[in-house]
């Protein structure tokens, strides 16, 4: 194509893309430039038949009397809403195939795996733990876990006006204090959502404050539901995640394979999958149409959650591709067989490219459905015919693409194939929790309050969430950003699509040590770390959150005393404001590249940008320049930094 595309952080790939034969988001990025001022302030309200309605100076208040800062607090709270919807259905499905589990094994009375799981978080929620797992305990590994599940989905499925009660057992207890304090203890998570959607109607709810308060509610849910607890069920599941050097980017996909390309964020309905790629006779059918092996391609968020249990699935997982914008770029290697698709993040800007190359495309989940993709939705009872109809597709996807491949190959040219085995790197570090993080610094945070303490690690950022095309271009401000930061010595934790560039950009590869300021280096060098590392998925903000608790309690602070900021740079989703919210309820500086679409309401802007610094102790920073933002960054650090009695020399915090 002769068109102009965005820019990327990630120049193989914009290489990759300037080459490409079809319609691409990073194109159509470029022909969408001007933005409606109305709704980036967040100002225009279409829920009644009298509008739109579109508030300006001249114009302040819309048919019924609604001002801005009604309509855009009511806007921001249907968006934080939605975003917490998607956590909540997702920590719901994890929760029901957590249950299934935990029945097929009581019922056939196999040994339970990953025991270590079902303890850790059985301790967590205070259930009584099995004895296979912790002296004392009656119950088996099993009924443990379905307890587990039972307590989530119950807790889930309450009343607006009953407190969901595992809260208390997960969050930071001066956390859970404050909360409780100001009223903000949200409800059942689901209910919560209902009760926004109906407050943000027609006529119903004006007043802003209540409405940033919900969002406030919303975010503890999503954060302690959607983001800690289905990590730890699928540790359960699926098995924790363990350290390691992977490959990533396109150079991960080999033509010789079948391919299935996986989308979204549910990794648990694909375990049954995993287990029939696994075995002899599958692989067999594979090489029986000509192919050395069948195998899942990481894309997007699911992937993540591969690459941090990458040791698990050697066998089946080649590697995590890229992020949300990557995801065209993996199809039109024309190496791809099958795409499984189970949640959000899968981009209908797919949609074309499959049908163009005749790849079929199949969805797990209806809330995922595609235009010209065959619907299958999971059910733990059919779960092994529908692992055989998506093994059946791939190796007919492979069967087809092999017929034509002569044809496929000239169309790429010859660039386009060159770039796909240079992209990425071929040792990325993978697999960081709030677990695995501990064990590489030899059994406790000792080191890291060590090193913060000294001043050879000023803070830490976690840089977090999206990827979009408007900050700067495709991963342009998160990568930016992170090698500034590196440079001031702060450790980078990230988790979520910023991930897929970092990775891809080779900020998470040994070699970015040389990027590091002198402390960081130093540090970096004698743990043999990255200094950018990789949580994984955005589920995996969960497990940062964790680890500054755990922070937090080694220091005996509250999350705000902590020399840390969070930043969301590229957010793209109304997910990412659910767990934008979660952040400012936990008390975090939250950096974000662009402004969400409150601008026009004024109570909005001083609310989350001043007023929450006395309320949970967050803040919302607003900064679209690199430099600009970490330089705030380390200012807000060297205040926490001298707030923990750090004097000038670094003597110890504690």
């Amino acid at each position: 194509m002769s068109d102009a595309i965005c820019s990327s952080a990630d120049k193989v790939l914009e290489g990759y893309l300037e080459s490409a034969p079809m319609d691409t988001s990073h194109h159509r990025m470029v022909k969408q430039q001007n933005k409606c001022g109305y709704g980036l302030q967040g100002v225009c309200c279409r829920l009644c038949s009298n509008g739109p309605c579109r508030l300006s100076p001249s114009k302040p208040k819309g048919v019924c009397g609604a001002d801005a800062d009604t309509i855009a607090c009511r806007n921001f709270l249907r968006q934080v809403a939605a975003g917490s919807g998607c956590y909540t259905h997702v920590v719901e499905n994890t929760a029901k195939r957590l249950k299934e589990m935990a029945q097929e094994y009581l019922v056939s009375g196999e040994p339970f795996p990953n025991k270590e799981a079902v303890a850790k978080l059985a301790g967590i929620l205070q259930i009584n733990c099995c004895g296979e797992c912790h002296p004392g305990c009656t119950e088996s590994c099993a009924k443990t876990a379905e307890m587990i599940a039972e307590a989530v989905l119950a807790d889930l499925r309450k009343p607006y006006e009953e407190k969901m009660e595992l809260i208390e057992k997960i969050a930071l207890p001066k956390r859970y204090d404050l909360w409780k304090k100001l009223g903000i203890l949200p409800g059942g998570a689901k209910d919560e959502i209902f009760n926004a959607v109906v407050k943000t109607s027609t006529n119903l709810n004006s007043d802003p404050m209540d409405m940033l308060l919900q969002c406030l509610r919303l975010g503890i849910s999503t954060g302690n539901y959607g983001l800690i607890l289905t990590n730890l069920m699928n540790d359960i599941i699926m098995g924790c995640p363990q350290i390691s050097m992977d490959p990533v980017g396109l150079r991960i996909i080999d033509p010789e394979y079948v391919n299935i390309m996986i989308t979204g964020h549910q990794q648990s309905m694909f375990a049954d999958l995993e287990e029939k790629l696994e075995t002899e006779i599958i692989q067999k059918s594979a090489e029986l149409v000509g192919a050395k092996g069948i195998r899942i391609v990481g894309c997007t968020c699911v992937g993540q959650d591969y690459q941090a249990r990458s040791e698990c699935y050697k066998g089946v997982y080649c590697g995590h591709a890229g992020n949300n914008y990557t995801s065209e770029a993996v199809l039109m290697t024309g190496c791809v067989d099958l795409v499984v698709s189970e949640f959000n993040c899968s981009i209908p800007g797919i949609e074309p490219i499959c049908e163009k190359l005749e790849i079929p495309m199949l969805c797990l989940d209806d809330v995922a459905k595609k235009v010209n993709a065959k619907l299958i939705p999971y059910c733990a009872e059919e779960k092994e015919k529908i692992s055989s109809e998506i093994i059946a597709a791939a190796l007919c996807g492979f069967k087809n693409r092999k017929e034509k491949i002569s044809g496929i190959a000239p169309a790429r040219g010859e660039k386009r194939v060159n770039a796909m085995a240079h992209h990425g790197f071929e040792k990325s570090i993978t697999g960081l929790s709030e677990d695995t993080l501990v064990a590489a610094l030899g059994g406790s945070l000792d080191p890291l309050i060590n090193a913060i303490a000294s001043g050879k690690i000023k803070g830490i950022v976690g840089i977090v969430g999206c990827s979009n095309l408007r900050a700067k271009g495709h991963d342009v401000f998160t990568v930016e950003l992170a090698k500034e930061l590196i440079k001031k010595d702060m450790l980078v934790l990230s988790a979520g699509c910023t991930c897929g560039g970092l990775e891809n950009c080779g900020l998470m590869t040994m070699d970015a040590i040389e990027l590091c300021g002198s402390g960081l280096k130093e540090v970096c060098t004698a743990l043999g770390v990255p200094p950018v590392l990789n949580f994984g998925p955005c589920l995996a903000i969960g497990r940062i959150e964790l680890t500054a608790c755990a922070l937090a309690k080694a220091l005996d602070v509250d999350l705000p005393q902590l020399p840390v900021v969070i930043s969301a740079p590229q957010w793209l989703e109304e997910q990412a404001l659910a767990d934008g919210a979660y952040a400012l309820a936990l008390g975090f500086p939250l950096h974000l590249a662009l402004s969400p679409f409150v601008t026009g309401s004024k109570i909005a802007v001083t609310v989350l940008t001043e007023a929450l610094k006395e309320i949970t102790g967050g803040q919302l920073i607003i900064e679209g320049d690199v430099d600009a933002a970490a330089d705030k960054f380390e200012e807000i650090i060297k205040e926490k930094r001298k707030g923990l009695g750090l004097d000038k020399g670094g003597e110890a915090i504690c």
